[in-house]
């Protein structure tokens, strides 16, 4: 097999960050303007992934891969699939107080799938440790998966048509998701912790962050019904 020419790779993707950028621009103005949104998201965070680090990336996947069973690999990362590989060049996180909110944020995104103004690159993703929410998940017809470290978000992958190859990863998760979410990041990104107590210390922190999470929830739907009356 001839090696990987990872430049060339990441050629592909700097000729054309204006698309990228685009994409991105155009789903900030949703989350700016959009009334629904305006009310339902509490901040968000946007980024373009660093092509300087991307070829470390690059390298990392295709050594997992390569270490995985034949049946299990995917096969190399390169210029030619690049763009169907790494859907996280421009990435925007929104945050949210309750869990509650979810739905009607998903709602309000699957708004402009429907309408064709954004097209999903794959079926989003719910990645959670809890039974309960992965139940409220389904109901939506969002895919649960358990990640061993207890990440916990959702994800999405949008283009802006559905014959475009240009992507934008979008997570929505609470504010108590997305400090735990940070405290992970920093022990394990870009290379994993190798400390079990750090691993288990996450996970009893994730844990926390659940709670919390539940109560702030169990707060707003006793809000929401002392309001009704």
């Amino acid at each position: 097999m001839e090696p990987v020419n990872l430049d060339a790779a990441i050629k592909i993707i700097e000729d054309d960050i204006h698309s990228y950028e685009l994409l991105h621009d155009k789903f900030l103005s949703y989350i700016n303007r959009d009334p629904e949104l305006k009310k339902l998201v509490h901040s968000y965070k946007s980024r373009f992934k660093d092509l300087g680090h991307l070829k470390s990336k690059i390298e990392r996947k295709n050594h997992e891969d390569s270490m995985l069973s034949t049946d299990d690999q995917r096969g190399p990362i390169t210029q030619d699939n690049i763009k169907d590989r790494i859907t996280d060049i421009c990435g925007i996180r929104i945050l949210h107080l309750y869990i509650g909110q979810f739905e009607e944020i998903h709602k309000a995104l699957m708004k402009y799938v429907d309408s064709g103004e954004l097209a999903l690159f794959e079926s989003p993703k719910a990645y959670t440790w809890d039974p309960e929410y992965s139940k409220r998940f389904e109901a939506l017809g969002v895919s649960p998966k358990l990640k061993d470290s207890f990440y916990t978000s959702v994800h999405y992958v949008f283009k802006p048509r559905a014959d475009s190859n240009i992507t934008c990863e979008v997570q929505v998760r609470t504010l108590f998701e997305e400090v735990w979410g940070e405290i992970d990041h920093a022990f394990n990104y870009p290379e994993p912790s190798k400390s079990k107590v750090v691993q288990e210390q996450l996970k009893v922190l994730a844990r926390v962050v659940g709670a919390g999470t539940r109560l702030s929830d169990s707060i707003y739907e006793l809000n929401h019904l002392q309001n009704a009356k």
